[in-house]
């Protein structure tokens, strides 16, 4: 049976000679990170001289311990190796805030009740299959997916450092989609008048800002969070353009904070605005100045988006309008310029969408197909076909 073979970064025996002239060398084999055996050799004015400087160029030679994971080390002791990494991108701004603390929160409620006893040996693919299935009937399909990309994400982690060969939780079974019960639904044109006249009409939605504040949202399509972080330095009234760069949230522990992130590198961007929001930009600086928040609270500060959506709620009352909510002028926005003929991708970028599949599947009101598909295929066969 052959020897096998010697660890990456492991060398041999060491020998040491003597020279004439009173030199001694040490020497060995190394196996490099390229997996290639190579002699090492190194002189000293003693036998140890030479043993240490051998032993120093060896070192420079291995390759970098990649951490304490190994394949002993506990679920809990990675997860919260793992979450201490996820803490540094929230500081570095490159995570969102609310994102730790959902991982937080799976991992809190699940994850280590669950599994976090287990060794990274003994986290397997049918143990780590069974754990997501409970999870599933007893959390729901939505907690089991969490639970399944936080998972994947830390023994991703454990196989990068050597702890496990492969991540198995890519080999896990997979998880049937979250079914919609109801389809993407935006405003009619006659829906978004009456909308603005109804808010008009109450004295409280009016102290509230929110006809100007849904003008604005119908005008850009952004999210909540991101159409109360701007401030007047993001508009260009000349060019007629704002900068979408901010979001405003509630951060547990911490209060109401405005961060430079947006949910992806797409997020970020500079959009034209039409000219109804143009008159509304104005009407407002005249009114108030060009300076601090374009949607203040009452203090002037920034305003809460959970107490804004609880305002809208309040504001729609329970008639016609009981289904809207601050994500429905964003996928309005978006139905509008469909019907407009913009492409997906131009849509996206409206948005702030990486993949047009996501604009295309979540934020388009199904309507009938264009009577330019007919009368297209029409003009290729129809007189072929009689």
């Amino acid at each position: 049976m052959p020897r096998p073979p010697t660890p990456v970064g492991s060398f041999g025996s060491i020998t040491h000679t003597q020279r004439p002239d009173g030199t001694w060398y040490a020497r060995t084999y190394i196996r490099d990170t390229d997996g290639e055996r190579r002699l090492v050799e190194r002189r000293g004015r003693s036998r140890a001289g030479a043993d240490r400087a051998l032993k120093a160029a060896l070192a420079d030679r291995t390759p970098p311990a990649q951490g304490t994971l190994n394949a002993s080390t506990r679920v809990r002791e990675l997860a919260e190796q793992w979450f201490a990494d996820v803490r540094q991108e929230v500081s570095d701004g490159t995570k969102s805030p609310n994102t730790a603390r959902l991982y937080r929160d799976y991992l809190d409620r699940h994850i280590l009740p669950g599994i976090g006893a287990l060794r990274l040996s003994e986290a397997t693919v049918p143990r780590l299959d069974t754990f997501i299935t409970t999870v599933r009937e007893h959390a729901g399909t939505a907690a089991a997916k969490a639970c399944r990309s936080v998972l994947s994400s830390m023994l991703g982690q454990a196989a990068r450092h050597g702890a496990i060969p492969t991540n198995p939780v890519r080999d896990i079974g997979r998880l049937p989609g979250v079914r919609r019960t109801v389809k993407a639904r935006s405003l009619t044109l006659n829906e978004c008048r009456r909308w603005i006249a109804q808010l008009e009409a109450d004295p409280a939605a009016v102290r509230r800002d929110l006809p100007d504040l849904t003008r604005w949202l119908l005008a850009t399509g952004v999210r909540i969070g991101e159409a109360i972080a701007v401030d007047w330095s993001s508009i260009d009234m000349d060019r007629a353009t704002v900068e979408i760069d901010y979001k405003v949230l509630r951060v547990r522990g911490v209060g109401l904070q405005r961060i430079r992130r947006t949910k992806s590198d797409a997020g970020h961007r500079t959009l034209p605005l039409p000219v109804f929001a143009m008159r509304m930009l104005e009407r407002r600086r005249a009114a108030t100045g060009s300076a601090g928040p374009l949607f203040p609270d009452s203090r002037g500060g920034w305003r809460d988006p959970s107490n804004l959506s609880r305002e809208l709620r309040q504001a729609r009352g329970s008639g016609e309008f009981a289904w809207v909510t601050s994500h429905v002028f964003r996928k309005t926005c978006a139905t509008l310029l469909d019907e407009g003929e913009l492409s997906a991708r131009q849509i996206a970028d409206q948005l702030g969408h990486a993949k047009v599949s996501m604009t295309q599947d979540n934020y388009l009101g199904r309507r009938l197909t264009s009577r330019r598909t007919a009368d297209t295929l029409d003009h290729a066969i129809g007189r072929t076909l009689g």
